[in-house]
């Protein structure tokens, strides 16, 4: 069952991720605004915005949804080298407006799904406190980094990006060991890349997904999660 959402109505429920389409996999709703109020709305059901530009608002909930364990994140030999080196300072909340500008920058001919509009819908999430960002840096130069929203004990990853080899990794490596420490329980890739796989990511059925999300939303991190400027 396909839904179409009023843009005004903020408090509009959305439709079980269960009627999501099979074709295009987990395509739920058309429409409605990226209020901070819908937008977590949608979180804590499991759904996402993702469009592109000229495109209406799309939510979806893919079937499976791929994860990932912060404590299971895989680091590869020649990764591991590059952290132990420390080529880069690794800080959280510290550029979080420039981190979503970086990931929106496109990487093909595509295009980009980051439109003006949802940079300015996440950031208003950052200033609430629901929204994060990792930064890798060498220098004072900004090479790579992630965001991502958090909803009780799961960390739903956005995007990321690199200037620098390997900077992004680093980042989303880093980002797990402080994840996992501030008690996260589950990372939400939304869907499946090779290089988050690469990452130890794997696929979760929606059904258990959904359980999981209903069991972790409300339940506290540690009282020392995203309180001082980040550096590993």
């Amino acid at each position: 069952m396909f839904v179409i959402l009023d843009e005004w109505n903020i408090n509009q429920p959305f439709p079980d991720i269960h009627n999501a389409l099979v074709d295009p996999n987990g395509l739920l709703a058309m429409g409605g605004c990226l209020s901070p109020r819908r937008l977590s709305n949608a979180y804590r059901q499991g759904i996402f915005p993702w469009y592109s530009k000229g495109e209406p608002i799309l939510w979806w909930s893919p079937d499976p949804r791929w994860v990932l364990t912060p404590k299971d994140v895989r680091v590869s030999r020649s990764l591991r080298k590059r952290l132990q080196r420390m080529e880069f300072r690794v800080t959280y909340d510290q550029a979080f407006a420039e981190v979503i500008k970086a990931c929106s920058v496109p990487r093909d001919a595509g295009g980009t799904w980051i439109t003006p509009q949802l940079q300015l819908a996440y950031s208003e999430l950052h200033r609430m406190g629901l929204a994060h960002s990792f930064e890798s840096w060498q220098g004072d130069q900004l090479v790579g980094g992630l965001y991502g929203v958090t909803i009780g004990q799961i960390f739903f990853g956005e995007s990321m990006f690199h200037r620098v080899t390997d900077a992004s990794k680093v980042a989303f490596v880093t980002a797990c060991r402080y994840l996992h420490d501030w008690d996260y329980r589950l990372i939400d890739c939304q869907v499946h890349t090779s290089h988050l796989e690469s990452l130890g990511a794997r696929p979760m059925a929606r059904t258990n997904f959904a359980k999981f999300l209903q069991d972790h939303r409300d339940r506290p991190v540690a009282a020392e999660a995203w309180q001082r400027p980040g550096v590993m």
